[in-house]
């Protein structure tokens, strides 16, 4: 009787337990889940990678800077820290040229690859340390270290040699007259015949605004444009200055 019992009940129950069907679906909604998360994780992965630091955003940001706020869309904030709001000690940004634009899909080949790396500018925003910016420095520093003759550089530049121990040995001034303003003066390592220019083998600073100072690199292969260079950086920064400025810390008497 128990043996034909035990018989009658196994041929009835079910093959699976209810608890096991549970344990079952439960681990195939997890393993679901997970290729899912896996899917999205190598989505955003992927993308991360595409754009290798840089964001295509425009979001905008409010940079104080002394006395000054910068404000410009995220995606021509070159490095990822520096993409928020609030104060700052500086601001740093890259620009394709000409377009005065940051990273976007349209313009990713200039940011991503070397060889076309020459066609950015870059810019370093900061307070003014000196009460003088480039122009303002020629004659009583430059002109000190220049050695040998003068050179017509063409496009309305004249190259300036710097001596050996002048700390900027390799490195050339180059002026422009410009009227009614003061000489055009930025410092560049130019490449040795043959060699390639580098993405930001020149060098200007200028002031701008309450009291920032502007440094901005460039490659020499720009060099042609020298005048809308330096037209269109001191137009954009002025464009995306606030127009109501912190106000200024009068120091105790």
């Amino acid at each position: 009787m128990r043996q034909g019992h035990a018989s009658h009940v196994s041929e009835h129950e079910p093959l699976l337990s209810n608890a096991l069907i549970a344990k079952v679906t439960g681990a195939i909604a997890a393993l679901a889940l997970l290729a899912t998360g896996i899917s999205y994780a190598g989505h955003w992965y992927g993308r991360t990678l595409a754009l290798a630091g840089h964001t295509d955003s425009t979001r905008n940001a409010s940079i104080a800077i002394g006395s000054d706020t910068v404000t410009v869309p995220v995606n021509m904030i070159r490095f990822h820290e520096q993409r928020k709001d609030g104060p700052a000690e500086r601001l740093n940004l890259y620009l394709a040229w000409p377009e005065m634009q940051g990273y976007s899909e349209a313009l990713s080949a200039r940011f991503d690859q070397l060889n076309l790396a020459n066609n950015l500018i870059f810019l370093e925003i900061t307070q003014a340390t000196m009460s003088r910016d480039m122009s303002g420095r020629l004659e009583p520093i430059y002109t000190r270290l220049f050695d040998g003759e003068a050179e017509d550089a063409g496009h309305g530049l004249t190259l300036h040699r710097l001596r050996a121990d002048s700390g900027y040995g390799g490195e050339a001034v180059l002026t422009a007259r410009r009227a009614g303003a003061p000489d055009y003066v930025v410092r560049c390592v130019l490449p040795l015949s043959g060699a390639p220019a580098g993405s930001g083998d020149c060098q200007r600073d200028i002031h701008l605004g309450e009291g920032l100072s502007v440094l901005y690199r460039f490659s020499s292969t720009l060099l042609p444009a020298w005048d809308h260079i330096d037209a269109a950086i001191a137009t954009f920064v002025g464009t995306h200055l606030a127009e109501e400025r912190m106000p200024k810390i009068q120091p105790n008497s």
